[in-house]
Parts: C-alpha cells; sequence; structure tokens
C-alpha cells in the first residue's frame, strides 16, 4: 500500500466515479459513437449570438468588478432579478432566502453538509439522480429509498420506510425529491401528491430538498405550466430547500444556479460556501443575469420545449418500432429523459461492452437505485442526439437488447 493509500480517509478510500460522467468520457473519444448517456443540451438550441453580444458589451465596458472576487452569496443584481422571476411560479421570497451556487451540483454538496452527520439517514427517491446519491454519501449518510408510482412517489411506502428507521432509531434528515422530470425515469410528480408531501414534511418534521433544474422543459402537448409548480410555492413554514439551475437552459457552462431557503439556512450555506469556493464566477452570473434581462432566457424556453418534444417523439417512435415486445417505457411529459425496462433477468450494465461494440451508449439503471435493485433498466438521454442519430441509435440498441435476451444473461445478486 502507497503512502497515499494509507492516509485516505474512509470515505476518500470509498469514493467511486459516476457512471454518467464515466459514459460522457468514453463518448468524448469516440465520435462514432452515438451517445444517450449525458443529460447534455442540445448545442444548437445554445443563444449563440446573444450570449456574443452580451459578453462583448460586458467586456468592452471594463468594470472593475466585472473580472473581481465577488460576493459568496452572489451578485446582488442578480439575486434581485430571480426574485420576480421565482415568485412567478408561486415561490415567494426575497433575496435574503437566495444563494447563488456553482451549479445545482454545489448546492447539493452544500445542503449535506450543512444538515447531514454520518450516520443520519436520507431518504430519496427508487430510482434517483447519481450526482445526488454522490453528494449524499460524500456525508457519510445511509440512504435508504422509497419507490415511485406512476404519478411519482409511492407514500404511502415512504410512511412505512419512515416508521422503520425511526423505530430502529435512525436520524431521518431529510428526503430528496425532483418533482419534475425526474431525473432519470422523466416521470412527474402529481400536484396532489406534491400537496401531500408538503403536509407529510410537516407531519413527521423532516425537511424536502426539491432539486428542479427540469422545470421549465414542460412539454405543451400533453403539459401545463401550472403542473410543475414546485412544493415550495406552497410551503409557509420553511419546510422547503429548493434547488433551481440555469444549466437546461440557458447553457450548463455558465454554471449558475441558486438555493432558496429561510434566511438561517442561506445565512449557514454561505458560511459554508465560503470553505468550497469563496465565490462563484461574477463573469458568469453577469451573463447570466444579461440574459435575464434582455429577455434571452423567456425567448429561448419555447423553442426549447419544441425541440426537446420532438426529440423524445422521435426516441419513442423509433422504440415502438424497434423494441415493442422487448421492453417497456413510458414518454415523458418534459426534461431530457426516457426510462426503459428490459425483462427482468437481463443486466443493463453486463451489456454495455456489446452496445459500445455496436457504437451506442445509454447509462445502465442500477447506479441510480440505492438499496440494489435496477439490473434490468436503463436511461436514455434524448436531449443532445440529432433526429437521425436517435433513430439510427435506437436501431443499434435493440439489437444489443435482442441478442442479450437470446442469450439468457442473468443479473448478479443485489448488493447495497
Amino acid at each position: 500500500m502507497t503512502v497515499h493509500e494509507r492516509a485516505f480517509s474512509r470515505m476518500g478510500a470509498q469514493l467511486t466515479g459516476s457512471a454518467i460522467r464515466q459514459m460522457g468520457i468514453l463518448a468524448a473519444g469516440r465520435p462514432d459513437l452515438i451517445s444517450f448517456a449525458p443529460g447534455y443540451p442540445d448545442p444548437d438550441t445554445f443563444a449563440w449570438d446573444a450570449y456574443r453580444d452580451i459578453a462583448d458589451d460586458l467586456l468592452r465596458a471594463r468594470e472593475a468588478d466585472l473580472l473581481q472576487y465577488g460576493p459568496t452569496r452572489g451578485y446582488a443584481p442578480l439575486l434581485e432579478a430571480l426574485v420576480p422571476r421565482l415568485r412567478r411560479q408561486g415561490v415567494a421570497c426575497t433575496t435574503d432566502d437566495l444563494l447563488l451556487t456553482t451549479g445545482s451540483q454545489q448546492a447539493l454538496d452544500l445542503v449535506t453538509r450543512l444538515f447531514v452527520d454520518p450516520g443520519d439517514v436520507v431518504l430519496v427517491e427508487l430510482p434517483t439522480f447519481t450526482g445526488a446519491i454522490a453528494a449524499f454519501r460524500s456525508a457519510g449518510a445511509r440512504l435508504v429509498g422509497v419507490r415511485q408510482e406512476a404519478d411519482g412517489l409511492d407514500l404511502a411506502h415512504l410512511d412505512e420506510v419512515l416508521a422503520v428507521e425511526r423505530a430502529n432509531g435512525a436520524r431521518v434528515k431529510f428526503l430528496y425529491v425532483i418533482p419534475n422530470f425526474q431525473n432519470p425515469t422523466g416521470g412527474l410528480l402529481s400536484l396532489a401528491k406534491r400537496r401531500a408531501l408538503l403536509d407529510w414534511s410537516r407531519r413527521a418534521d423532516v425537511l424536502l430538498v426539491e432539486d428542479d433544474p427540469y422545470g421549465d422543459l414542460w412539454f405543451p402537448d400533453v403539459t401545463r405550466a401550472e403542473d410543475t409548480r414546485p412544493i415550495k410555492a406552497d410551503d409557509d413554514e420553511g419546510q422547503v430547500v429548493y434547488l433551481q439551475s440555469t444549466s437546461k437552459t440557458l447553457a450548463p457552462a455558465l454554471r449558475t444556479a441558486w438555493v432558496v431557503a429561510p434566511p438561517a439556512v442561506i445565512e449557514r450555506l454561505d458560511v459554508a460556501k465560503q470553505s468550497a469556493d469563496l465565490c462563484s464566477s461574477t463573469l458568469d452570473q453577469r451573463l447570466v443575469l444579461e440574459a435575464i434581462t434582455r429577455g434571452v432566457l423567456d425567448a429561448q424556453l419555447p423553442r426549447l420545449r419544441e425541440t426537446y418534444a420532438h426529440k423524445r417523439d422521435v426516441m419513442a417512435g423509433a422504440l415502438a418500432r424497434e423494441c415493442t415486445g422487448l421492453a417497456s417505457w413510458a414518454p415523458p411529459r418534459g426534461g431530457f429523459f426516457l426510462w426503459v425496462q428490459l425483462p427482468e433477468g437481463l443486466d443493463t450494465r453486463a451489456m454495455l461492452p456489446a452496445a459500445v461494440e455496436a457504437n451506442v451508449i445509454y447509462v445502465a439503471g442500477a447506479p441510480f437505485f440505492v438499496d440494489g435493485s435496477g439490473h434490468h433498466a436503463l436511461r436514455l438521454a434524448f436531449c443532445a442526439a440529432s433526429v437521425s442519430r436517435i433513430e439510427d441509435g435506437i436501431a443499434r440498441l435493440a439489437g444489443v437488447i435482442r441478442t442479450a435476451a437470446a442469450s439468457g444473461r442473468p443479473v448478479p445478486p443485489a448488493g447495497p
């Protein structure tokens, strides 16, 4: 064992890479590979000309603070501009309730550091976002899954899980949910269940952490804006910590997201962020502010909804042609992802080498589950690939599934 291996902390020794990141790295080195793995926005949707003009105006102005360190909490005019946008979504707040972060992933990390001690329980959906799993585990949390139904979290199972954990003396810190076009399933939590979850949070005295990167990407043919109303919009007791991001609407490279929470929480997150990065990019935040005030973001949203709804239709149509009888899926009502389930007994992680050989990749389902299940599921991202590559890629994937089904490849034993 080397000196650095002996020096690793217990958590450092257990760190593992993201399955999504690993697939993204593989795709980056293989332009011939059709990737349905990372949830990257379509670069053709970026407002290139508007961003060029904004950057040019900002840099030509040569304002002294543009390229300086900024406040840890974020650029004040952007915080002020976010308040009316959030209020239009029903989220009543002031700048005292807001903190800007370097993407939602940093927000997850900071929230976890603030609330979780080693051994505490965090409740998550089955399945849930792998980035959240990594953030929670990095703090030593024990993750406990709650099943999902067609309209979102299984509330009866949630009550059962909480009762078991409390009977065993566990400290349950919060429930993490992605109500809008969930990653990885693409599911939409019903309005009735949103209200019920908030009531549950009050009764159970358990915080909700609501992650909402996809809420603006609802598809008009099957969804209304009001169907995506944040749980936070009806929270008048500070039960919900709400996360939102520009990564899926403006551009991931801007790394600008925010947390909405009671001022006492924001103040402590501010202190925690000081030890993480002192401040996020002021330049990025200024670009985002200009994109909001110049109407770029609002102009983008209808185009994004139309683009991604069309790609969903293309992928769902290709699956219907190629995979009927081989798999099951439900076309999402918004977002980036389509969740596919294969027959029990197939292992989508074991299928990956054959998929790579066929020049198509996806994310296997198991990493999204905290209970060792999900081996026969996979996530397909329809957001970045072109229409022709979606159709070609699904045809290739169908061939891989047929071969695996014919071979009867077994699923490995479930593990923790």
